[in-house]
């Protein structure tokens, strides 16, 4: 008897585990028409992280692993200017870029002791790259080439005198994990998690390094990113020394565009470093990853940071390299710069629930 209740439950195991296989959604199901400004990403098993043959791999993209994903609807676009005023418009949101500091509550993400700066600081703004940085070395300094603008928001991305006349059709930025989740309510929308971003900038290649393929010749044809040396000097050899709007490089083979460099895009992930090795212990392959549970970077562990993907204008291979499919980077929640915005997406489930 026991040998038949041994024999039972190792058939329902392998029967679950197959069964699991085959609900992957892979294709767009028929009573579903793709949203305005979106595209279909087939469900399939891929894998996620740093590739066997990508050289510029760091130590936070690895092991590789096996990950199943369903399918899902992902922007074509990131999220523009247009886009996130229309949901001002509508909802009179303000962005964190844009609210009063409160010392008490901010001084929460700093290590305990840090001196309150003058009130002059604590003002509304966000942060900007310094342009007129040169004779740079030392790439541990970020702070070098970044600076806090007071009145820098989405709505006068380089300080209270810029504005966004005529670039309309450029990636919203200055956003902050909250302002993200705002719109994503309002739009019915959601982020993406770390392994859907992936298969989406995969597109219908297999396991590539980039949303391209393999050749990293093409990067200043295909993305927009920094040439020459970083941060003293951009040739703007790609054409843009900065910001470029939306689709003005090529899609990948879905059609989804700006997957690789022009600004970093958030995810719903918590950013922490030994979640990829933890992955490995549990099980082979891993259906619908929603990434870690908690958050943790032994560089910053006074603030809970979310993944960001993409790389942005500022990506050059002697700095960051993040201009990789499996390139990841932390961004703390209540922070924002003038390359971090966010694209959405939408699953079978909240669709069908309209």
């Amino acid at each position: 008897m026991k040998k038949n209740i041994w024999f039972f439950g190792l058939l329902l195991v392998v029967f679950s585990a197959c069964h699991d296989k085959q609900e992957i959604i892979k294709e767009q199901p028929e009573d579903i028409s793709t949203p305005k400004n979106m595209v279909w990403v087939p469900g399939t098993t891929f894998t996620q992280g740093a590739k066997a043959n990508d050289r510029l791999a760091l130590e936070h993209e690895k092991p590789a692993h096996s990950v199943a994903v369903d399918g899902f609807f992902i922007d074509i676009t990131e999220v523009t200017n247009a886009n996130f005023e229309k949901f001002v418009t509508e909802t009179h949101y303000v962005t964190t870029a844009e609210r009063p500091i409160v010392w008490e509550e901010f001084k929460k993400n700093l290590p305990p002791g840090t001196p309150k700066p003058a009130d002059s600081l604590l003002q509304p703004g966000s942060l900007v790259f310094n342009d007129k940085v040169k004779n740079v070395t030392d790439y541990n300094d970020f702070t070098q080439w970044w600076k806090w603008v007071n009145g820098a928001n989405w709505r006068h991305p380089e300080g209270k005198e810029s504005n966004i006349i005529g670039k309309e059709n450029y990636p919203v930025v200055h956003i902050s994990y909250e302002d993200a989740q705002a719109y994503c309510k309002w739009s019915n929308r959601r982020l993406p998690t770390e392994a859907e971003w992936e298969l989406a900038a995969m597109g219908n290649l297999k396991n590539t390094i980039y949303t391209w393929g393999n050749d990293e010749s093409k990067v200043d044809k295909e993305a927009n990113t920094w040439q020459g040396n970083f941060p003293n000097k951009n040739t703007n050899q790609d054409g843009y020394a900065f910001l470029a709007a939306v689709k003005s490089f090529p899609s990948n083979s879905l059609g989804i565009y700006d997957m690789s460099g022009n600004v970093w895009e958030y995810t719903q992930d918590w950013y922490n470093t030994k979640y990829y090795q933890e992955l490995l212990a549990k099980v082979e392959t891993i259906k619908n990853p929603k990434g870690a549970i908690e958050a943790y970077n032994p560089n910053n562990l006074f603030e809970k940071e979310k993944i960001i993907k993409g790389g942005s204008f500022l990506c050059n291979e002697s700095y960051c390299s993040s201009f990789r499919i499996s390139a990841r980077m932390g961004m703390a929640e209540g922070s924002s710069s003038n390359h971090v915005g966010f694209r959405t997406v939408a699953d079978v489930k909240m669709l069908q629930k309209n």
